[in-house]
């Protein structure tokens, strides 16, 4: 390092600022480079790591590139899930080289998922970006994406056209689910499994990310009336080690699709499905009860031998158990909507000449 070169260190910063030495510096276009990396940034991204030690290095460059190709300040938070490879270190030593690089430390192994909510939790920028830490996801791609959002879309999911992964294990479980999660939901995307996705700040914010919920984001997000495009990028077979799914995860997935749906559909009204439910239950148990009767009081047939007087009972008492279930549930929202202020609808603009208060 020659004498007149000068490095700024992230946790300097403050002091420079404070002490107002900008302008004697020999390189002030270096502090003010720093200043403007530690303003808000346009675009923040966000990645999880678990395990990830032997990808890192070749992953930070290839962001390290992107960042200087884009227009937007950029920051990059990297989400430390719980790794025991080494890879804590890696990311202090990334965080002390460039202070576009935010790390999070988490204590243990919470999922991916919780990785995704903290990255959304610290990032600044107006438009975030996901995608993978496992070198499988191009950063190159990340400019398609921005060209998305700023056309207006709320946001762009990427479609792994030519997917590197075992079709048996991966690829045909992932057409699968992506099928029927579409025709679930509605919202008809070729790839929900990828994580390269872009999104706008305010989609983010009333999206909130429990168990395994990533993958559903755009799903979620129908709710609150967003557009979504589907832009085709560039897929890498993994490099190192091991892909840390299997084809278990199709269950987990399943399962996961069926609280989608409750939440899209019923959310804000449990009566609706249980009470359906419970009336159609109940309604069998009466008819088949009704029948029951009329063998016995006319016909002078014993009932005390035959199963079906069981299941009538059964069925009665499902059915007003699931009835009480809804009222339940409807309480329980109420209780959560009313107390937290939150509302049931979602407002995009509103054209007026008066002021909401004066209503």
């Amino acid at each position: 390092m020659s004498k007149d070169e000068l490095v700024i260190r992230p946790d300097t910063l403050t002091n420079i600022l404070a002490t107002g030495e900008v302008e004697t510096t020999k390189h002030p276009e270096r502090i003010s480079e720093v200043v403007r990396i530690q303003e808000k940034p346009a675009v923040s991204i966000v990645i999880p790591i678990f395990n990830e030690a032997k990808s890192l290095e070749s992953l930070v460059e290839g962001l390290k590139r992107l960042l200087e190709s884009l227009d937007q300040t950029c920051e990059v938070i990297l989400v430390d899930d719980g790794s025991t490879d080494g890879s804590v270190g890696l990311l202090r030593e990334f965080y002390e080289d460039d202070p576009r690089f935010r790390i999070v430390l988490f204590r243990r192994n919470f999922g991916q998922s919780a990785a995704f909510s903290a990255g959304f939790a610290y990032a600044r920028g107006d438009i975030i970006v996901t995608m993978d830490g496992d070198l499988q996801n191009d950063p190159a791609d990340i400019p398609l994406l921005l060209q998305k959002i700023e056309a207006g879309y709320d946001i762009a999911s990427g479609w792994r056209v030519c997917r590197r992964d075992n079709w048996l294990v991966r690829k045909l479980p992932s057409k699968i689910a992506n099928w029927l999660i579409s025709a679930v939901t509605g919202v008809k995307l070729h790839d929900y499994g990828c994580s390269l996705k872009a999104y706008r700040r305010e989609v983010l914010e009333l999206t909130k990310l429990y168990g395994e919920m990533h993958r559903f984001i755009p799903a979620l997000a129908s709710w609150v009336g967003v557009t979504v495009a589907e832009v085709p990028v560039n897929h890498y077979a993994r490099r190192y080690g091991k892909s840390k799914y299997g084809i278990s995860r199709t269950i987990r997935v399943f399962l996961d699709l069926l609280t989608v749906k409750f939440l899209l559909d019923y959310a804000t009204r449990p009566i609706q499905i249980f009470g359906f439910f419970g009336l159609l239950s109940f309604s069998a148990g009466m008819v088949l009860g009704v029948y029951l009767s009329v063998l016995r009081l006319f016909y002078g047939q014993p009932l005390a031998d035959r199963p079906i007087l069981l299941l009538v009972v059964l069925l009665v008492v499902i059915g007003v158990q699931l009835i009480i279930m809804g009222l339940l549930g409807e309480l329980v929202v109420r209780t959560y909507h009313e107390t937290q202020g939150k509302p049931t609808y979602i407002i995009r603009e509103v054209l007026s000449t008066q002021h909401p208060e004066s209503h």
